[in-house]
């Protein structure tokens, strides 16, 4: 039992690294305007990276409209061949016009405009197929939007998500004289959740901080009394935690701080009050994660290990805004949206606390905990540094990409995606 479950632990820890860089742009979106007369238009947006996935090109983030221009015949025949409307009045065939692009935090949102025929009635229910880059990266997500509709009370709001579109679940229909905030605020939750779940950073810094948290480190004077399940990593001595309401209160109390830190700044610069720039926030993130594995080794703050996870939440909440801006939401929703996403990544957090405490406590007196400590913050040290120097230098190194959907495809197989 013990070595089928030292062996999943190092599953867990070999494989996370490599699921998805964190904050990738991997979402597209379809946007509605719904008028009683003259019938439906819209746009599609998708990130210039996705681009690069779907026709294989090397196009820059910050790509310009004669660059996209000799795609444009291509990339209409592919949208048309993986979106459609229709509804009891039959289908609702997309009328592509001109191209547009619009500037997100990570890459250029690439626009296509359209209308969509055959609506002299305007219909009450209209189903939606949209399964765009899918067969490139099965992590993509795909959220229709209505910004318009008189009928429904939505004027102008580019942050009314309606419909939310995964590999497993490509058609769905759209009421369209119901929308509402509630659903919205449900499909940030999920946003949250997601978003938790691939940004891996996130995880490994999650996981960094649990991993002493059902051992207690000793010093001193006490060394003398030590059970013999005792083990020393450096100049540290530790001993199993004494119940699982002892370690359980520790991880609540580290949680707890870097949920009030990463709420701090999420906050902060979703409302626009504080703004660091992507790449720097990105860095330090990815540095938290060797710090925190460092400090378990070799103590940075003794008997402090709550300022690590408070000053480094700081910046991981400047990581999730970034999410959020991609989002697009903003205005008058964007408190909605923003304690919705938060709540998403609380939940997040804990289903992620739930696989990994368990485990961790009942291994806690073993000579298998000693080596899951030591060698998985060795690891989470390396994985740290090469995220650091990618971020730092602004450069691919190639072997994150290879591995991500061969580990997608583990993580799909086994229930956790």
């Amino acid at each position: 039992m013990k070595k089928l479950l030292l062996k999943f632990i190092f599953v867990l820890l070999l494989l996370t690294p490599m699921v998805v860089a964190a904050h990738f742009p991997n979402q597209s979106y379809i946007f509605l305007r719904v008028y009683e007369t003259n019938g439906i238009e819209g746009r599609f947006e998708i990130n210039v990276r996705e681009i690069n996935k779907i026709f294989d090109l090397n196009l820059r983030d910050n790509v310009t409209l004669e660059e996209i221009k000799p795609y444009e015949a291509k990339l209409k025949a592919y949208i048309l061949e993986h979106a459609s409307f229709s509804s009891k009045y039959g289908p609702h065939k997309i009328v592509l016009k001109n191209l547009g692009l619009f500037p997100y935090a990570q890459g250029k949102m690439i626009q296509v405009f359209f209308e969509l025929d055959n609506m002299d009635q305007l219909p009450e229910l209209m189903d939606v197929k949209y399964d765009v880059v899918y067969e490139k990266d099965d992590t993509h997500r795909g959220f229709l939007v209505t910004e318009y509709s008189w009928a429904a009370g939505v004027i102008n709001e580019e942050k009314n998500i309606s419909l939310f579109f995964t590999p497993n679940d490509t058609k769905q229909s759209l009421d369209l004289t119901d929308t509402s905030k509630w659903k919205g605020f449900v499909a940030m939750v999920k946003q949250g959740m997601w978003h938790i779940w691939i940004g891996i950073d996130h995880i490994l810094f999650l996981l960094a901080l649990i991993l002493p948290s059902v051992v207690r480190r000793i010093r001193g004077s006490k060394e003398a009394s030590v059970s013999n399940e005792s083990f020393k990593i450096q100049s540290s001595t530790w001993t199993p935690a004494k119940n699982f309401k002892d370690a359980f209160l520790y991880v609540i109390k580290i949680i707890t701080f870097f949920t009030i830190a990463h709420t701090i700044t999420l906050s902060l610069a979703s409302l626009q009050i504080v703004s660091l720039p992507s790449r720097f926030v990105e860095s330090i993130i990815a540095l938290s994660i060797g710090l925190a594995a460092y400090h378990n080794i070799r103590p940075i703050f003794k008997g402090k290990d709550w300022i690590i996870a408070f000053v480094f939440g700081l910046f991981h909440g400047f990581g999730f805004a970034s999410v959020l801006a991609d989002l697009g939401l903003s205005n008058e929703n964007l408190g909605i949206s923003l304690f919705g996403f938060n709540v998403g990544v609380e939940i997040g957090q804990l289903l992620i606390i739930a696989m990994m405490f368990p485990i961790l406590f009942l291994l806690r007196k073993t000579k298998i905990y000693k080596n899951i400590l030591l060698y998985g913050s060795i690891l989470l040290i390396v994985i740290s540094l090469y995220w650091a120097i990618e971020r730092i230098f602004d450069i691919n190194l190639g072997v994150e990409d290879q591995l991500r959907k061969i580990t997608i495809k583990i993580l799909q197989a086994i229930g956790l995606l």
